[in-house]
């Protein structure tokens, strides 16, 4: 059969746009396609909930690449291997408790497994605004991420979310967003994103678990976000709080979304 270049471009083109119709509505929108974020989205469409990561950068998996100064190797906890373990990443117990695994390996696994679960993964959009009804947000508005690093002055489009997860990492974007542009107070000690603290893999991956909770109505927090958002350390190269994170926070909204379906 002959190839035509048209029908290619006729392929993509259709079967794209029937995809961002489609995400236009959903029950979870996950910003940040790390690995806190591609974790919560794998478990929530395991649930069989509609979910969309939207990822500023062409890649999926965050820093999770690099590992540490870009050798692409990761450690996780005990706890955290039992996260990497559901998806068949393999690792070795280098030291008592320490246990490393291929940073390229972990990511493509998870993104697979988040995918075949039916998550729907769109990279290069970024989200610049929320979309807030009675005091809680109720979507996201996006553009192309080349619009963005353009700074073009192209209109966005909005879709719809019954729950948001930032997952954003270090900037914690959509915290900050709902803080500068609506004036409202996170559900913080302060009100307001405290900012991240120096490095302490041990406090902060306690923390990371401990800090993903629901900031905003119907926004919660997933990742380096939410010791971002609440103040707590950053950790470094060791990715099981991450991990952990993500899954916390997709059953906590996964238990709210099964309420809501009963009522």
């Amino acid at each position: 059969m002959a190839i035509d270049d048209i029908r290619i471009s006729d392929v993509i083109i259709k079967t794209f746009s029937d995809k961002l119709r489609r995400i236009l509505e959903t029950d979870v929108a996950v910003v940040g396609g790390g690995p806190a974020g591609l974790c919560a989205s794998y478990h929530l469409a395991k649930r069989g909930y509609k979910v969309v990561v939207f990822e500023r950068k062409l890649s999926i998996g965050g820093g999770m690449w690099g590992g540490g100064i870009m050798f692409n190797q990761i450690v996780v906890q005990k706890e955290g291997k039992q996260v990497i373990d559901e998806f068949g990443v393999g690792s070795v117990e280098v030291e008592p408790g320490y246990f490393a695994a291929d940073s390229v390996e972990t990511v493509t696994a998870i993104g697979s497994a988040a995918c075949k679960a039916g998550a729907t993964i769109m990279n290069l959009f970024s989200v610049e605004d929320v979309l807030i009804r009675d005091e809680r947000v109720e979507g996201l508005v996006v553009n192309w991420s080349s619009v963005e690093i353009a700074g073009l002055h192209v209109d966005p489009i909005s879709v719809s979310a019954k729950f948001v997860i930032d997952a954003t990492g270090h900037a914690a974007e959509i915290a900050r967003i709902i803080e500068r542009k609506v004036g409202a107070k996170l559900l913080t000690p302060t009100g307001h994103v405290i900012g991240e603290r120096p490095m302490w893999a041990d406090v902060a991956e306690m923390l990371t678990l401990e800090n993903t909770k629901e900031i905003y109505p119907h926004v919660y927090v997933a990742g380096m976000a939410c010791n971002a958002v609440f103040g707590g350390p950053r950790m470094g190269p060791i990715f099981g709080g991450m991990l952990l994170s993500g899954k916390k926070v997709a059953e906590l909204i996964g238990n709210r979304l099964e309420k809501l379906t009963k009522t």
